[in-house]
């Protein structure tokens, strides 16, 4: 990577963690705001490429939905899955943009693809919110505590990245899957994975001063494996949708690391893994 455009992805990314910091610790509506928007422009960047394979979503309703399902999961983020609020939000998104197909689309604009990709791409991007959900898990109060939660997902998903990405280029000779992704190689995904694992178990151990939602090391190992595994799954769909439309990035939104899905793609499969594996298997106690 040249020096000026690892200096401009420097540039970029220090005011978006800076900001994604601050409302990871406000929470609450200023968390679910910035996931919103998030969503919103990683629908718009799927309805993009979507586009070019022929069908034409509605991008508007689209985008207005993905936000509104997070900000439904805003409403009650304690509840988590339990509130109904957002599936319908989901479903009333449905309906409304099935309805909107009739004027917008008719039968030559190709009207059950154009509903399909809409929903899907609002339903997927709207994965982000449940950031939500981990930041605000029943009886964490303290803020600190509820940050360091919703960073577990966050910073072990970076962890992978970045063994995956130093890991192939100084072990990698076997072709992962070359006609989905070429650069990826089986030694990267293997030091992801190894160096995930442990950044997971040392991550419990900071999680110890804590009272509640604390892994033991072996569980901590075992979400940085999950997290990987799941990390370089969500960047591998999108690399085989970007295959599929013949595109390098998602968009331009960020100069130096391309779109938004680009940027969240791996986070929309570990956000939720994150809030399965603290509710289920980590629990308060």
């Amino acid at each position: 990577m040249a020096a000026s455009e690892t200096r401009t992805r420097v540039l970029v990314a220090i005011p978006g963690v800076i900001l994604a910091l601050g409302a990871i610790y406000l929470g609450g509506w200023f968390l679910a705001a910035l996931l919103a928007l998030c969503a919103a422009l990683t629908a718009r960047e799927t309805y993009r490429m979507a586009a070019r394979k022929g069908p034409r979503p509605l991008e508007v309703p689209g985008m207005a939905g993905a936000a509104l399902v997070v900000l439904a999961m805003g409403i009650t983020p304690t509840a988590g899955l339990s509130s109904p609020v957002p599936a319908w939000t989901l479903l009333l998104l449905t309906v409304v943009v099935a309805a909107a197909a009739i004027w917008a689309r008719g039968v030559e604009g190709e009207p059950l693809l154009s509903v399909a990709v809409t929903v899907f791409g609002a339903g997927y991007a709207a994965l982000l919110g449940f950031g939500l959900f981990l930041r605000h898990l029943p009886g964490v109060r303290d803020p600190l505590h509820a940050s360091a939660i919703l960073l577990a997902p966050v910073l072990l998903t970076w962890v992978s990245d970045t063994f995956a990405y130093f890991g192939g280029r100084a072990l990698g000779r076997h072709k992962l899957i070359p006609k989905v992704s070429p650069g990826k190689t089986v030694e990267g995904a293997l030091s992801a994975v190894v160096g995930t694992l442990l950044a997971g178990a040392a991550y419990s151990l900071f999680m110890e001063r804590f009272n509640t939602y604390v892994p033991t090391v072996a569980e901590g190992a075992f979400f940085g494996l999950l997290v990987s595994v799941a990390a370089q799954a969500g960047d591998l769909a999108e690399s085989l949708w970007k295959r599929d439309v013949g595109v390098k990035d998602s968009g331009t939104l960020l100069p130096g690391h391309g779109g938004a899905l680009d940027r969240f793609d791996s986070l929309l499969f570990t956000l939720p893994l994150g809030y399965a594996f603290f509710t289920l298997f980590v629990g308060q106690w």
